[in-house]
């Protein structure tokens, strides 16, 4: 599907006008799992699957927001409007909406149309890419612009706020900022990152374990809560301990015993998947795409047993995944307890790979995956403009 073509032309019938299409990608994290809420280190990749956002001015104050995936119509009045969201889904698209507006932007009535190719639920941020596209969408509008950072910083501020979602900065910034054939390390805390190339002959290859288990939102509070208790614990023993980013493995050794057990297991998470992300980035930078691999592992194994976000379907994918020739490194991706995991796969295996995987995990769990080879693609972008559909 060409999606800014198709999309133009349903909005154009959904709407009578021509609209400018904005587009943002979902992500997938190398490795660096549930360490950017704790100020740490992460390295993800935008794809080559996105969000779609249409849009053209309106003459009143009203968003008008048509999504394919919804079969219903919602607005927003920019001059009357909820300081949270509801639980729907236009919550972020009306939190992005509101915090453009208390950024000082004087946006104006929209007509929008969303569509994506991004599974929800997958764990592949398609959260992310709406308020990302729909950020750029309102901006354009209103012959205004904001660079990567504070746009991810933006659309962040949206999820946590209006939406309620305690998300760290790591989905929008690399949904803002990712660049084709490159991994992106990023520190959470002072949001410097590096741009890593991944070799050609290497793909990302996402398997969908096609389960998303009930327990996820609760249990992803219950974790930063965790960390949080660990932080505060550690800081009575460490000077200048403000997140878990400031503790070290042997920090969590020495003072163990003034930790809870569950506390110290998602410390010793946090603090070696930092260790892990740093040597990661040094093995992509010099091509030992073996140690990469290991690290990949090492981290499943940790999310595992430490941090406990993984279920029996992620751990059947990355078992399978981990015995097929041409693979490097598999492990989970995103909050856990479902979604997908990421492979990473020698290029002239991807095929064969990708069979066998499916295949397995089919037999293993009777029920059939979504496996999607991807590019690692560029960050948000304007694809169509309203002259080019004239």
């Amino acid at each position: 599907m060409d999606y800014p073509a198709e999309l133009s032309q349903k909005f154009q019938i959904a709407f009578g006008d021509q609209p400018r299409v904005f587009r943002a990608p979902g992500r997938v994290n190398l490795i660096g799992e549930h360490t950017d809420y704790n100020d740490g280190f992460v390295m993800p990749a935008a794809i080559d699957l996105s969000t779609y956002v249409a849009i053209a001015p309106r003459d009143d104050r009203l968003l008008t927001i048509l999504s394919e995936g919804f079969d219903e119509v919602t607005e927003l009045n920019l001059d009357r409007y909820a300081p949270h969201g509801t639980g729907h889904w236009s919550d972020y698209v009306r939190g992005v909406a509101v915090e453009l507006m208390q950024a000082g932007f004087k946006l104006r009535g929209a007509n929008l149309l969303i569509a994506s190719n991004l599974p929800v639920g997958a764990g592949l941020s398609s959260s992310a890419a709406v308020e990302v596209a729909t950020a750029l969408a309102l901006l354009s509008i209103i012959d205004a612009t904001m660079d990567g950072v504070p746009l991810a910083k933006l659309c962040q501020r949206a999820e946590n706020e209006y939406v309620g979602a305690r998300v760290g900065i790591m989905d929008q910034f690399i949904s803002a900022n990712g660049r084709a054939n490159h991994a992106l390390m990023l520190d959470c805390r002072s949001l410097d990152f590096r741009l890593l190339p991944l070799p050609e002959s290497v793909r990302l290859v996402i398997a969908n374990t096609m389960v998303k288990h009930s327990i996820a939102s609760g249990e992803y509070n219950a974790r930063r809560a965790e960390c949080e208790t660990a932080a505060r614990l550690l800081a009575r023993r460490i000077a200048k301990v403000r997140a878990l980013r400031d503790v070290t493995p042997a920090d969590v050794e020495r003072y163990r015993d003034d930790l809870p057990e569950t506390v110290y297991k998602r410390a010793r998470h946090v603090v070696s998947e930092n260790e892990r992300v740093l040597r990661a980035a040094e093995a992509l930078a010099s091509g030992d795409l073996a140690a990469f691999g290991q690290l990949m592992r090492q981290s499943h194994l940790s999310l595992r047993d430490d941090y406990e976000v993984s279920c029996e379907e992620l751990d059947v994918m990355v078992e399978i995944a981990a015995k097929l020739p041409g693979c490097y490194g598999a492990r989970m991706t995103g909050g856990g307890f479902g979604g997908c995991t990421v492979n990473l796969v020698d290029a002239t295996a991807v095929a064969a790979f990708s069979e066998a995987l499916a295949k397995g995990y089919e037999q293993a769990t009777n029920r059939p995956p979504q496996i999607y080879i991807c590019a690692v693609a560029d960050g948000a972008q304007e694809v169509q403009s309203d002259a080019a559909t004239r």
